[in-house]
This record gives structure tokens, sequence and C-alpha cells, in this order.
């Protein structure tokens, strides 16, 4: 049994130590948002919160968040729209959708640590890969969640 916290519900989860997160997720827990892109840590569409730090979560093995606490695109929001989610639904930013929790998942993440990112700070932080080519949208969105988030404050 590993012990993980997931959306802030403390779980005891019993598979092979070296699964995947992504794959206990999907598998184990229900959890279908969190996508499966590459399988490589390259695309991003697996991201997820980690103790607040955002990880690919296909090239982590559960045995590595024991004990830690595990954020997906379900928990982002909690009660209500994350600022993130709302400005993408705001700006319209999916085409086939596929890729966005990762990148609003990574979006969640840069804002925390730059509430007021530059063009060349997101494009630095967001390194997922969108196949429709949303970048400018997102990009968009990215600015628009931080005016969200400080409008909250």
């Amino acid at each position: 049994m590993i012990p993980v916290t997931i959306n802030g519900e403390r779980r005891e989860i019993e598979v092979e130590p070296d699964k995947p997160l992504l794959w206990v997720l999907r598998e184990d827990l229900a959890l279908v948002g969190t996508k499966y892109g590459c399988g490589v840590a390259a695309c991003g569409a697996c991201t997820v919160h980690v103790d607040g730090q955002a990880m690919r979560s296909c090239s982590v093995p559960l045995e590595q968040v024991a004990g830690r606490e595990v954020v997906t695109i379900e928990g982002l929001g909690g009660d209500r729209l994350h600022a993130v989610q709302a400005a993408w639904i705001e700006l319209q930013v999916p085409q086939c959708g596929y890729c966005q929790p990762g990148f609003m998942m990574a979006t969640a993440a840069l804002l925390r640590d730059t509430p007021k990112p530059t063009d060349a700070e997101i494009d630095a932080a967001l390194t997922n890969i969108c196949r429709c080519g949303t970048y400018q949208s997102i990009r968009k969105a990215v600015h628009r969640a931080a005016a969200l988030m400080e409008a909250r404050r």
C-alpha cells in the first residue's frame, strides 16, 4: 500500500510501486482528466502537480510520490473554477482539447511562482506540445488568468 494524497483526499493505493503515476490516476482511480500523450515526458499532456510542482506523470513511478500531495486537473479548482480554467473557457482556447489539461496545470504552476509572466517567461515555462497549434491563444489565456488571479486577491 502506497499512501498518496490525491486532490486533497488521502489514499492508500495497492499497485506495483513502479507503475507510472499517470496510469494509477487513469486506471486505478478513474481520474481520466490527465491525458496520455507521448509517454516519455516530452509533450506535457500528463502534467500534474506534486507538492505544488508541475510534473509529467507518465514518467513518475507511484513510489516516487509516496506520502506526497498530487493535484490533477480534477482537483485544480476546488469548489470553483481555478482562474486558469476560467480564462481557458472565456477565451475558448481548446481546439481538440486533448493537451489542454496539461497546459492548464503547467500554467497554474507558472502563475503560482510568477504571477505576472512575460511572453518570454510563458514560452520558457510552458514546454507542452499542442498539435492544433493554439499557442497564441494559450499565451493570451495565461495573461488573462494572471489578471483574474490578481482580481481575486
